[in-house]
């Protein structure tokens, strides 16, 4: 039987992100606890246990912040003041009514979209059941544990859309950025998928992604990776930059630009997952997406990575290769709630080695 839900709860907050939205966020412990909306039918009402932090989580609010200087305006996106984070693991403590699929008591899983206003900083949230996927009650994968099951959402659901769907075994790829959340993810699945995994990553990360699986490791601080895969032929399938398009004349090189001398022609996918939001960075990446080759843009095809929803049988498919030993969570730092701002700041420095996770409340 669950406790009774409480009038008020703990709940991190920002009514701004002007010069950083850590810089903004408060723990404001007098916050009206959520209930399920009259007339609903799709409704969770779920107590957080855990959240795990992901880039768009403060790259959104901060946009907005500096891209639309009328908060009147920006509260029609984000009604504020906010709390932030998206996504969550946590308890289900009551449902809409005729919910048949998921009951209280059940722990779940799922995310937010970035443009919340009650996110997971907070000790309870509401979650449509299409967003969320349960645990299992019993077999290996009942053992998983929240800090684990947070971090699959965004990261985990974004490393296996981008793949499963687009290769096969004994295909290729090329993951640019592997010791993120992303990219560790990434490796793992793209192995189990039975594909050759080439990856970047700093001098200090090498052992981490060859220990998640990686045939090939690419040091970004000591060669220029665009030129590092144009020797290696036409051979990939599949190139997933969760770093973001490089720029011409950077260490790295124009990434994207390359693909063409590394992707197999007519086939090759390039698929853009990380970096900057910003107006100069849409403004690059649509010039990418509209200019062709014979007019100085790239050879191969540029897709945009869009979250594709929350699928069962995706969320399905994660628990079970973490519960058949085939998938870890990699960690870099699981925080306390009281240090959510600590954690943006660690997240913010884009050094972390897999997830950066918040505990909100004990089982």
């Amino acid at each position: 039987m669950s406790s009774p839900v409480p009038p008020t709860m703990r709940a991190w907050r920002y009514a701004s992100a002007a010069g950083g939205l850590e810089k903004n966020l408060t723990l404001d412990p007098t916050v009206p606890t959520p209930s399920i909306t009259p007339g609903s039918t799709d409704e969770l009402l779920i107590r957080v246990l855990a959240t795990s932090l992901n880039p768009a989580d403060h790259k959104v609010p901060e946009v907005l912040n500096s891209a639309i200087p009328v908060s009147m305006l920006r509260s029609m996106l984000i009604r504020l003041p906010a709390t932030p984070c998206g996504d969550f693991c946590g308890q289900v403590v009551a449902t809409s009514p005729k919910i048949d699929t998921f009951a209280v008591g059940d722990i779940v899983f799922g995310r937010l979209p970035p443009t919340t206003s009650l996110g997971a900083a907070g000790e309870y949230i509401l979650a449509p059941t299409a967003n969320c996927g349960v645990l299992p009650k019993d077999g290996p994968g009942s053992k998983i544990s929240p800090e684990e099951l947070a971090s699959l959402p965004c990261a985990g659901l974004t490393a296996y859309q981008t793949l499963a769907p687009h290769v096969k075994a004994g295909d290729k790829v090329f993951i640019n950025g592997g010791s993120g959340g992303c990219g560790t993810f990434g490796i793992q699945i793209a192995k189990a998928l039975g594909c050759f995994v080439t990856t970047t990553c700093s001098t200090g990360k090498v052992e981490l992604v060859k220990s998640l699986g990686a045939d090939e490791v690419i040091d970004y601080t000591t060669v220029n990776v665009a030129k590092e895969m144009k020797k290696k032929g036409q051979v990939y399938t599949v190139a997933v930059d969760n770093v973001g398009v490089a720029a011409p004349g950077n260490e790295q090189g124009d990434l994207y630009h390359a693909s063409g001398e590394f992707l197999i022609p007519g086939k090759g996918r390039f698929v853009s997952v990380g970096g900057p939001i910003s107006l100069a960075s849409f403004k690059t990446l649509g010039s990418r997406l509209l200019t062709p080759g014979f007019l100085g843009g790239g050879k191969s095809k540029i897709e945009l990575y869009t979250f594709k929803g929350t699928k069962t049988e995706d969320y399905q498919v994660l628990v079970d290769m973490i519960a058949s030993g085939k998938l870890k969570v990699v960690f870099e730092e699981v925080f306390g709630f009281e240090d959510l701002v600590e954690a943006f700041e660690q997240l913010k420095t884009g050094r972390s080695k897999g997830k950066l996770v918040v505990r909100v409340a004990k089982e």
